[in-house]
């Protein structure tokens, strides 16, 4: 009913779309061995932040690291890892910039004449940008894909769950009272896309005093294992909030701060 035969913009479950595949092929001369999303349902709860540390703890375990930033209009993956050169390419491909310690990043800020220049494009564009990151850009024998996925469960989460061979999601929030609301959302989606839920991570948990070590819940109690336990989901990580880290992203340094927390996640 009300059918408009358009499958990428939907997200029911029918037997029009399960005849009709809409993963797109990866780059004949890409090799990617997993691929994991990173989402939340809003904004400013450190999603980037989560995957630039996730794809810097798997690279320092021996994986072939890569970020592909899909908020297209917010990208702050460069940043983090200070990148300034604009990426190349050649008639085979676009080729991802290389972080210092090898992690291969694409995001649009890489493609804009300044890293301040506005992405004002519409819905159609921007998801139209996330695919040819993934059918033109060149990756080279990656092991773990980490997708920067804008907040929310609009047009780009929907053409990442539908497009791209997606082994599983992480869900990151913080501890307010509105967390519960905002992760069932995100799940609902996952489930509704038949895509696994690998776990949540809790950022911005706790601060630990440097002087006594006491620990304070700046933004109130975690409620964060009630949380999984109800979506039969785990709590990969609770990351607290760190001045260090902020230093390093804003240094392009981020390569260099290390989290035991986000360390001891097994994604292997």
């Amino acid at each position: 009913m009300g059918c408009t035969h358009d499958c990428e913009s939907c997200s029911t479950s029918c037997s029009s779309k399960s005849e009709q595949s809409l993963k797109i092929e990866l780059n004949e001369l890409s090799s990617v061995k997993k691929v994991i999303g990173v989402i939340s349902g809003k904004g400013g709860v450190g999603k980037s932040t989560v995957t630039s540390m996730l794809a810097v703890s798997m690279q320092r375990k021996g994986f072939q690291s890569a970020i592909l930033d899909a908020d297209v209009t917010g990208p702050s993956i460069p940043k983090a890892f200070g990148l300034k050169e604009r990426a190349k390419g050649s008639e085979l491909g676009i080729f991802p910039a290389i972080t210092s310690t090898g992690i291969e990043v694409m995001s649009v800020n890489l493609l804009l004449e300044h890293e301040t220049d506005p992405v004002v494009w519409r819905g159609p564009v921007i998801s139209g940008t996330v695919k040819q990151f993934w059918s033109d850009v060149i990756w080279n024998d990656v092991d773990y894909m980490f997708v920067d996925m804008p907040p929310g469960t609009g047009d780009v989460a929907l053409t990442v769950f539908q497009s791209l061979p997606l082994d599983g999601i992480i869900i990151v929030t913080s501890p307010q009272e509105l967390v519960s609301m905002i992760v069932e959302k995100a799940v609902k989606m996952a489930d509704m896309m038949n895509i696994p839920i690998l776990g949540i991570v809790e950022n911005m948990s706790y601060f630990q005093c440097p002087e006594c070590g006491k620990k304070h819940s700046i933004f109130g109690d975690s409620h964060i294992e009630e949380i999984a336990a109800k979506f039969n989901t785990k709590v990969l990580a609770k990351l607290p909030i760190d001045p260090e880290f902020a230093k390093c992203a804003d240094t392009g340094t981020i390569e260099m701060y290390v989290s035991d927390s986000i360390d001891e996640i097994k994604l292997s």
